[in-house]
Formats: structure tokens, C-alpha cells, sequence
């Protein structure tokens, strides 16, 4: 009976435990089913209300995402410039346009003065606007950019970072073989600067920002890595970052900077087959630029060193031709320049230039850029492999426009040029007014100089000057002759007043009349 009684109490106990688990589980459902229910019946009117009433758009709390991006930007972008330039297209008049006119509508004067002063008479000066990007370096308005936004512009303006004024540039000196140019504004005040950083420093995958105007649209960076380095697209001293940070034209001449906020390349150009920008961008390292930079504004051109020799990059990687020779890299010298550095050290066609300064010679750059930079008249020891044997020489470095005076793109002063016409004065060219010129034109009097050239956009324009009028007065000042005329033009100051009196033929009964002309002198930059 014992046993009985405690199995029964036990399986007494069980029961209520069971039972208690019953209840909660049953408790616990009930609350989920519940929630449930009432979750969906209060989310009904909510439904019901959105697809009938739309809610307003709330702005939410600003989040600075790449902050490190932006931080670059605002920082850089002070220093970033937009370059507008100028530049005048003559078109020359086609041969059969004389015949194309009819009879009473040529003018006889100026007939005779195309025929005279072998000259056509162009179809209208075109102007052509281009937009490029330049970066303050100098405090004073000292600006990098490219040499193609400036070359052959006739006026530089630039506009400063959140200032509308557009201040006239000059051009303190280009390099054609970097595509790398200076010029400068006179400011009142002292520029913000971008800070120059060390291209060797640069590696394939880093992230860089590219500034500039692309498409005149100021104020834009983009961003992206650098995808290669020393990449050879252009001149033989030009050996390009490459990025795929977009590059548009308006960006030339802009800053490529890297992740601390230093310009590490000067974009250049791109690789395209649609004018716009195809993943493939190329910025001149910084250390180029500033070493070009550094000359420019000490002589306002570019010197490099030579030795005298010329070879091809691409046949000198040739494995089985430099086995030939004995060698596992450098460059194969293909010729020698007579009286040269390299002929006066005894260099020869076929020789293998393996060192130079020490330093191993795998490509034409690392031949030619320590010579170019070595200062006229100083020495590089040169490392060379001559029918496997190994040889060296130290040689003195000369200047290379003068070993190869035909093959350097040189950037000369118009009044340098044997045979070129005098430069013009406030962009207008006279000549003589010579008795023969007089009695052509009709005239008795043979006083004065006469304008034979007025360029587009420059002072002379602006004031009205035109091609055939006759200086005869200047401030008063009667211009008898072409001496005359040169001093009183010399006498003239920069915001000084000034009156031209000319005498202009008029095309309607060909009468001379009398014509005053006036204006500012301006500064020598405009």
C-alpha cells in the first residue's frame, strides 16, 4: 500500500506540472496571436491613409560622408583658377573670291593695298574661346597650367575662386616639350597656394582628386586612382600619371592631388574616342612641373642637358637584340651626334647604356632624365656595354638645343626672328608712308605712318583702328615719320590718355577724312 500511495502522489504531481506548462504555453500563444491581430487591424488605417494622402518628405540629419574628400576640396579649391583665352583664326580669302564679285563692288584702295603689301584680305577675323584650369603656386599670382590653354592666345583672363573679376594674365614663359606653361596676374592681395607634393612618391591604387573647369563648369572635382604610372603617350619628356579620375577638356592645366591635399600631377590630356572623358586621364608628375616651373620663372624658358646621341625605346627592349649584345636591359645607341659629348668620349652606334650616375638604365627615361637635368657643363658618369665588354665614361653635358637645334620645339621672342617684321605696338603694325605708297593711295601729302595690321581684341581694336588709316597725330604731337612715330609711341605710360588723329579713306568717293581715336594706354599684360 506504501508503494501505491507514493506512485500515486507522484503521478499526482506530474499532472499539476503538466497542466501549469499547458496553461502558459496556451497564455503565451494567445499574447502572439493577439499582438498580431492587433498589429495588422492598426496598420489598416496607416495603409489606407498612405495610398490616398502622400506624406511630406522630411530632410534628414546631415551626414558628412568621405569627409576626407571634402576636407581636400575646400581646402584646394581656393587655389584652383579658371583660364579663359582668346585666340584670332585668319581666314584667308579664297583665290576666286575677287571674281565672284561684281563689277563696282571691289574697292579700289583696297586692291591695291593687298596687291602692295602682298597681303589678303581676310574673310573676317575669327575669334575662338577656349577654357582651360590653372593652380596658384606663388602668393604674388604666379599660375601652372598647361602650355596648349595659353599657346597662341591672344588675350588670358583668369577668375579667382569665388570672385567674379576676370584679371588679364601675361605669360611668363612655356615648354613645349612638357606642354607646361607659367603666367601671372597682378592682384592686390595675397593669392591662397596650392601646396606642390613628391610624385615618386605616387603608387598604382592610391585615390587622387582632379580639379578643375571641365566644359567650363568651374569648381568640379572628380575623384578616382592612380591606374599606372610612367606612362609614355606623349613627347619624349613627357611620362604621364595615369588615372581614371575623369579628365574633360577645361580640366587642362588643373591639379591632381592626392590624399593629404598636395598636387602630385598637372592633368594633361586624355585617351578618348569621344572627346569626352573614357576612363583614361594623364597628369605631368609634379616634380616635372616644379622643375620646369623653377626655370621658367628664373629665365623664362627651359634649358636640358644632351650627349649627343638618339636611339629608339622600342627596339632597345628587344630581348633577343640585347642578349645579342650582352646585355638584360638598357638602350641601344642607334646613332651619334658629330663634335658631340657622346662622339668626344668615344661612344659608338651599337653600344648598350646600362648606367648612368650610378643609376640602372631600364627605359629611354631613365637615360635621358638625369642628363636633361644635369646643369650645362656639368659631368654624368655613363655606364656602356661594347661587344659584351664593360666599359665607362664620364662626359660634359651640353645644351641640347644647340646638339640638335632642328629637333627641339624652342618658344622664341617675335623680335628674335631675323627678318620678321617689327612687334607690334598696342597690337597694331605701321609702315612707312613713303612718297610711292603716297602717290598710290592718291594723296599729296606724305605725312604720317600708315597701319598695315590691326590685331583682334587688342587695344588698337578696341579703339578702333583699322588696317589703311594714316597716323598723322599723336596726342598733338605731329607724326611726320616712322621715328617719330616709334618715339612718342615709347613716350606713352600705362593709364595714360592717349589720341590718335589718322586719316581714313572713305570707301564711297575715296576723300580722305580726318578721324580721332582714343583711349587708356593699358598695362603691358593687356
Amino acid at each position: 500500500m506504501g508503494i501505491e500511495l507514493r506512485e500515486l502522489l507522484t503521478w499526482s504531481r506530474q499532472r499539476k506540472w503538466l497542466a501549469s506548462a499547458l496553461v502558459v504555453l496556451t497564455l503565451g500563444v494567445g499574447i502572439l496571436i493577439g499582438t498580431v491581430v492587433s498589429g495588422r487591424v492598426s496598420a489598416l488605417p496607416q495603409l489606407r491613409e498612405v495610398s490616398t494622402v502622400p506624406a511630406p518628405l522630411a530632410i534628414p540629419s546631415p551626414v558628412q560622408l568621405s569627409s576626407t574628400f571634402g576636407t581636400i576640396a575646400n581646402r584646394m579649391e581656393p587655389a584652383v583658377v579658371n583660364i579663359s583665352t582668346t585666340q584670332v583664326i585668319e581666314r584667308r580669302r579664297t583665290p576666286n573670291r575677287r571674281q565672284q564679285q561684281r563689277p563696282g563692288q571691289q574697292d579700289p584702295f583696297q586692291d591695291f593695298f593687298d596687291r602692295f603689301f602682298d597681303f589678303q584680305e581676310p574673310q573676317g577675323p575669327q575669334r575662338e574661346s577656349s577654357l582651360g584650369t590653372g593652380v596658384v603656386v606663388d602668393r604674388s599670382g604666379y599660375i601652372l597650367t598647361n602650355n596648349h590653354v595659353v599657346e597662341q592666345a591672344t588675350r588670358i583672363q583668369v577668375k579667382l575662386h569665388n570672385d567674379p573679376t576676370r584679371y588679364n594674365a601675361k605669360v611668363v614663359g612655356r615648354d613645349e616639350e612638357t606642354d607646361l606653361a607659367v603666367i601671372k596676374i597682378d592682384v592686390d592681395k595675397a593669392l591662397p597656394v596650392a601646396r606642390m607634393g613628391n610624385s615618386d612618391a605616387v603608387q598604382v591604387g592610391d585615390w587622387v582628386l582632379a580639379f578643375g573647369s571641365p566644359f567650363g563648369l568651374e569648381a568640379t572635382v572628380t575623384a578616382g586612382i592612380v591606374s599606372a604610372q610612367d606612362r609614355g603617350v606623349g613627347r619624349q619628356f613627357q611620362r604621364f600619371i595615369q588615372t581614371d579620375a575623369a579628365i574633360n577638356p577645361g580640366n587642362s592645366g588643373g591639379p591632381l592631388v592626392n590624399m593629404a591635399g598636395e598636387v602630385i600631377g598637372i592633368n594633361t590630356a586624355i585617351i578618348t574616342r569621344s572627346t569626352g572623358f573614357d576612363g583614361v586621364g594623364f597628369a605631368l608628375p609634379s616634380n616635372t612641373a616644379i622643375n620646369v616651373y623653377n626655370q621658367l620663372i628664373r629665365s623664362g624658358k627651359v634649358t636640358r642637358g644632351s650627349i649627343g646621341i638618339t636611339f629608339q625605346e622600342d627596339r632597345s627592349a628587344n630581348p633577343v637584340l640585347l642578349k645579342e649584345l650582352g646585355a638584360s636591359s638598357g638602350i641601344v645607341v642607334e646613332d651619334v651626334k658629330s663634335g658631340s659629348p657622346a662622339e668626344k668620349a668615344g661612344l659608338q652606334p651599337g653600344d648598350v647604356i646600362v648606367e648612368v650616375n650610378g643609376s640602372p638604365v631600364r627605359t629611354g627615361s631613365d637615360l635621358v632624365n638625369p642628363i636633361a637635368a644635369t646643369p650645362i657643363g656639368g659631368k654624368v658618369r655613363v655606364v656602356y656595354l661594347r661587344d659584351k665588354q664593360r666599359k665607362d665614361a664620364t662626359l660634359t653635358v651640353e645644351d641640347r638645343t644647340k646638339i640638335f637645334p632642328d629637333a627641339v620645339a624652342r618658344v622664341e621672342d617675335e623680335e628674335d626672328r631675323p627678318g620678321e617684321p617689327e612687334a607690334a605696338q598696342f597690337g597694331m603694325r605701321v609702315e612707312a608712308l613713303t612718297p610711292e605708297i603716297g602717290r598710290r593711295l592718291g594723296m599729296d601729302a606724305t605725312r604720317g605712318v600708315l597701319v598695315t595690321e590691326v590685331e583682334p581684341t587688342s587695344f588698337a581694336d578696341d579703339i578702333q583702328m583699322i588696317r589703311g588709316d594714316i597716323i598723322v597725330e599723336i596726342n598733338r604731337q605731329p607724326v611726320t615719320n616712322l621715328a617719330e612715330y616709334r618715339r612718342l609711341m615709347s613716350e606713352l605710360r600705362p593709364g595714360q590718355n592717349v589720341m590718335f588723329r589718322v586719316q581714313r579713306r572713305n570707301p564711297a568717293d575715296g576723300r580722305f577724312l580726318t578721324v580721332f581715336l582714343a583711349g587708356v594706354v593699358p598695362s603691358p599684360q593687356q
